[in-house]
């Protein structure tokens, strides 16, 4: 008998999860946060600490840590992401291993929570799961016979990096990508954008005058108001062209996704099923469910301790 533990690294907020073990799911038993030092050593020796303490003399099976990338998730260091500058050259594994006495794992955020859904969540039972953050930016997790699929080197699943128009919102410095018009930030865009136009026409929406974010604009959809709706007609669209071209490459049979859309699946159902049924090839898309995430706020922590099974099994 032992439990799990979770590393969750962000930019500004680190989080230690510990799980237990239940069948075929996991119980969260414990949580604790704190500010992201910009020395990495010391936010791992207070992980660790932490991870000690919230144990208290039980074993540890396995340590799993989900961070933004890049990263060599192989040697288990972080290859300076923008939003954890000089974190590279230590490895985050062997630390860990080392003061937990435990196998550790060292995945990129995105490939995390694409596992923790296929363990626990939407995608539990899934041969060939995609799962999309849909959150401040498009990320992708690919997941293969309980595999998480890196790439070549390490790049598996950019494609918020898509182009798929050749103008509209920005998304990894590209006008028109994928992430630009399927993200909370893209949203916020595209509504800027709209609200103009309604706005030129005498038709000013009134969520124009606060702070636009995907949150404000989605309430004002389901308020009825047309400018939003119109914004979340525009993103499903182009949800419903990324994904047509992910069910004809990968052929999956679940794809996930997160964050905004699993917050506002209604507002995407008539546009995105419209386009899927124009560009994906049918059998494909009969095969394929495309399902809300499952693990809400949580799935940070859950992605963590999915990792240490992971790292648990070897």
């Amino acid at each position: 008998m032992g439990i799990y533990v979770g590393f969750d690294i962000g930019g500004t907020k680190c989080a230690a999860v510990t799980g237990l073990a239940q069948g075929g799911d996991i119980r969260i038993l414990s949580r604790e946060t704190f500010a992201t030092p910009a020395d990495q050593v010391k936010a791992m020796e207070r992980l660790c600490a932490l991870a000690e303490s919230m144990a208290d003399g039980q074993p540890i099976l396995g340590v799993g840590i989900s961070s933004g990338g890049p990263m060599d998730a192989a040697a288990g260091t972080l290859c300076n992401p923008p939003n954890l500058s000089g974190w590279s050259g230590l490895s985050l594994t062997e630390f860990a291993g080392r003061r937990l006495h435990a196998p550790a794992v060292l995945e990129n955020d995105a490939n995390a929570c694409a596992l923790a859904e296929w363990r626990w969540g939407a995608g539990k039972g899934s041969r060939i799961m995609l799962f999309l953050t849909f959150g401040t930016g498009l990320g992708a997790g690919i997941v293969l016979d309980g595999h998480v699929l890196r790439g070549a080197c390490g790049n598996a699943g950019e494609l918020g990096h898509w182009r798929l128009a050749e103008s509209g919102p920005a998304g990894y410095g590209k006008m028109g990508a994928f992430e630009g018009f399927c993200s909370g930030g893209g949203i916020a865009q595209l509504a800027r954008a709209t609200g103009a136009a309604w706005a030129q026409r005498g038709q000013a929406p009134k969520w124009l005058s606060g702070e636009v974010t995907a949150k404000a604009v989605a309430q004002a959809a389901f308020a009825g108001d047309e400018a939003a709706l119109e914004v979340f007609d525009e993103s499903a669209r182009r949800l419903g062209q990324g994904l047509a071209l992910v069910i004809d490459l990968l052929n999956p049979d679940c794809i996930v996704v997160g964050s905004v859309y699993a917050r506002s699946e209604a507002l995407f159902q008539r546009e995105l099923h419209r386009v899927l049924r124009r560009e994906a090839l049918p059998a494909s898309l009969a095969a394929c469910r495309i399902l809300p995430a499952a693990l809400g706020d949580a799935i940070g922590d859950y992605a963590a301790l999915s990792l240490a099974v992971q790292a648990a099994q070897g």
